[in-house]
């Protein structure tokens, strides 16, 4: 299995009136359709965006849904996200057949998993998330154990963030840009580092580092960060410059991961790389349009849920809301 992925912006619909259930199910269809899902999948898509949607409206009155390109094992992905300040609720009982909270049939959740090939939800006092990911074909399996969430600003067209990992047989590599400021200007420095680390994304750190200098230099430049696992040993490195804050997050505690002043693109010392041995470990990396002031033992149980709830949980309570954020999740015990 070898993947390479550069991340892209969620587009995202908010979901507020019976009239946008429609708008909503017809742009998850044409984005499956870029990834050639066949008609019984677009079908699957179909099903799943429009009682996502319609859960939002039932449960909750309003709420939002994102919609990703997701890497898989095989072929890419589609994830739909939906979020809400709603009231909550029990996901056990939720999933059961017949089961609803407001006198319906109660086939939402449950029908919805059942046309999954991932899907997962957290529910607490400040709302829920629920994630669905569908690849084409029935085959299960195909789902990697990664999160991500990509915002761009308010009212921007693109982001000025940007991810990018590789992972093959041997080596986990994985890259998060945060090009300075907002705008086309940071998105140009956020590309020319995406494009620079996806053409040769296992060569060392060093040699990573200085091509996306290279690449950036014609840009306004950005921070950084580089992480790399090697897979049979668990040793993980990591190099950052710049303000991309990164962690690793077991039932231990948190230790965090050290990134060293500048800009790349413009001005920083010779970056050095810091050593660790993770097992059953999550990797966590995010953009300054994140806080730093989060801890997952706020969320009991969450570290057990797939990556990508805990991608979209930390956006939904931690994003400051004036840049653009992006955070990027991996559990580094299922990828080895």
């Amino acid at each position: 299995m070898d993947v390479v992925h550069v991340g892209k912006p969620a587009l995202c619909l908010l979901i507020e009136d019976a009239s946008q259930v429609g708008h909503a199910r017809r742009e998850a269809v044409r984005l499956a359709t870029t990834l050639s899902f066949d008609e019984a999948d677009l079908g699957r898509v179909a099903l799943v965006t429009t009682e996502l949607s319609t859960n939002l409206l039932k449960h909750a009155t309003r709420g939002v849904l994102y919609l990703s390109v997701v890497p898989g094992k095989i072929s890419p992905g589609l994830e739909a996200v939906t979020i809400d300040q709603g009231p909550g609720f029990e996901l056990h009982r939720c999933l059961a057949d017949g089961y609803s909270s407001r006198g319906t049939q109660g086939i939402g959740l449950g029908g919805i998993a059942r046309q999954s090939q991932m899907f997962d939800a957290w529910s607490d006092d400040k709302g829920s998330v629920v994630i669905s990911r569908l690849y084409g074909g029935t085959v299960l399996g195909g789902d990697l154990r990664v999160g991500a969430c990509q915002v761009p600003l308010a009212h921007e067209p693109v982001s000025g963030d940007g991810w990018a990992f590789a992972l093959d047989a041997r080596t986990l590599s994985v890259m998060v840009v945060d090009g300075l400021g907002h705008g086309i200007l940071a998105h140009d420095a956020a590309t020319a580092a995406s494009e620079g680390f996806s053409s040769t994304p296992f060569d060392s750190q060093l040699a990573l580092i200085e091509r996306l200098h290279s690449a950036m230099s014609a840009t306004r430049g950005g921070a950084v960060a580089l992480a790399q696992m090697q897979l049979e040993t668990g040793a993980l490195s990591y190099l950052g410059v710049g303000n991309i804050a990164g962690c690793t997050v077991s039932d231990e505690g948190s230790r965090g991961l050290a990134s060293m002043p500048g800009i790349v693109g413009g001005a920083f010392r010779r970056p050095q790389a810091f050593h660790s041995q993770v097992e059953r470990t999550v990797l966590v990396m995010h953009s300054d349009g994140l806080s730093a002031r989060w801890n997952l033992r706020d969320y009991p149980g969450l570290l057990r849920r797939h990556p990508a709830v805990v991608a979209w949980v930390l956006h939904r309570d931690a994003s400051r809301g004036r840049d653009d954020a992006t955070v990027v999740v991996f559990d580094l015990g299922a990828l080895r």
